[in-house]
This record gives structure tokens, C-alpha cells and sequence, in this order.
């Protein structure tokens, strides 16, 4: 009658056995896809429609190109539109972005401590915007629109550097432009902002 007495209590194994402790997961899976995130690829295709496919960290130099990845998320290789750069400049902008990784590019200060880029940044950055000054300023235009802080500072301080210590008449030769003031009109501008060049 009182052999149930000498059983083991069931309580007792149910709260001892190994299976009621849970232990958590790694989060494998938030790793990998941040993996697949800094490894992904992405195409950026010119005005042409020349596609360039380049590493998604290099890609989201600029800040539209990341909008636009963030917004098409679940594609796995996704296509970015550039219809305002033409794919000799877009070429460029990618070998900026791309060495960029590798060797970041010295914080330009402001106002330019010289007019010789190599002083100012790395010879790689002043060899890179040594170029004739119609791509230059079709990388100004790239940069801007793609939204690329570092190319468009590097560029801009290159235009800025080419007029620095010059004359007005030396600024359109530079750039090729014409002077539109009569030497009375040039004179009257020269008295009226004669406190800038004091300055």
C-alpha cells in the first residue's frame, strides 16, 4: 500500500533535469549579416550606363549612394543610378573612395596654409587633383551631388589654391575668363571693396 512512498518525487526531477536550463545563442546571425553588409557589392552605373561594381563600405563614402542602398536593403547586389556623372569622372570618384579606405586623407585646415597641394594634403591626394581643370571641376560637381565631404573639400581647396596669392587679371587668365568691366567699372569695384583687400 505505501510502495508509492519510495519513488524519486517528480518534482524533483523535472526542476534538476538539464533541459530546463536554457542557455542563449551567440548572435551569429546579426554577425553575419553585418559581414555581408561590409563585404556586399554594389553597382554604381555612369550617365552612360557603364556599370562599376565596388565594395559596399567603399560605395557609402557617399552619403547617397548610402540613402539610396539603405532604401533598396533587400537586394543582394544593388544597382545606384549616378545620371549626372559621366562614367571617365565616376572612375575617379571611385579610385578616391577607394583609396580612401586605405589611407585616409588629411583634414584640410582653413584658410589653405599654401598654395602647393602636396603641402597641404598627401602626395597621393595632390597628385589625384592634378588634372586638367575641366575634370576638376566635373569632380567638384561629382562630389557634390554624391554627396562625397572628403572629395569635395579636396577639390574645392585645389580651385582655392589656384587663385590664392593671385591677381584678378591672373584669375581669369587661370580660368579663362572675360572681363566684362570697362577699366572705369574695374576701378569704382577695386574703391568700393578696398577694405577686403586690406584685409
Amino acid at each position: 500500500r505505501n510502495s508509492w512512498k519510495t519513488r524519486p518525487p517528480i518534482s524533483t526531477e523535472l526542476t534538476t533535469h538539464p533541459l530546463t536550463t536554457v542557455t542563449p545563442l551567440p548572435p551569429k546571425l546579426s554577425t553575419m549579416d553585418a559581414a555581408e553588409e561590409e563585404t556586399g557589392q554594389v553597382n554604381l552605373v555612369s550617365k552612360e550606363g557603364d556599370s562599376f561594381t565596388v565594395p559596399a563600405d567603399v560605395a557609402k563614402m557617399s552619403e547617397l549612394v548610402k540613402t539610396m542602398m539603405d532604401e533598396d536593403a533587400e537586394d543582394e547586389v544593388a544597382e545606384i543610378p549616378l545620371p549626372n556623372v559621366k562614367a571617365s569622372v565616376l572612375k575617379k570618384v571611385i579610385d578616391f573612395c577607394e583609396h580612401h579606405k586605405t589611407e585616409p586623407m588629411t583634414e584640410i585646415e582653413k584658410p589653405l596654409k599654401s598654395a602647393v597641394m602636396s603641402e597641404v594634403v598627401q602626395k597621393w591626394y595632390a597628385d589625384f587633383v592634378n588634372v586638367e581643370q575641366v575634370l576638376l571641376f566635373e569632380l567638384i560637381l561629382a562630389a557634390n551631388y554624391m554627396d562625397i565631404k572628403p572629395l569635395l573639400d579636396l577639390t574645392c581647396a585645389t580651385v582655392a589654391s589656384m587663385i590664392k596669392g593671385k591677381t584678378p587679371e591672373e584669375i581669369r587668365r587661370t580660368f579663362n575668363i572675360a572681363n566684362d568691366f570697362s577699366p572705369e567699372e574695374e576701378a569704382q569695384v577695386r574703391e568700393e571693396n578696398k577694405w577686403c583687400e586690406e584685409s
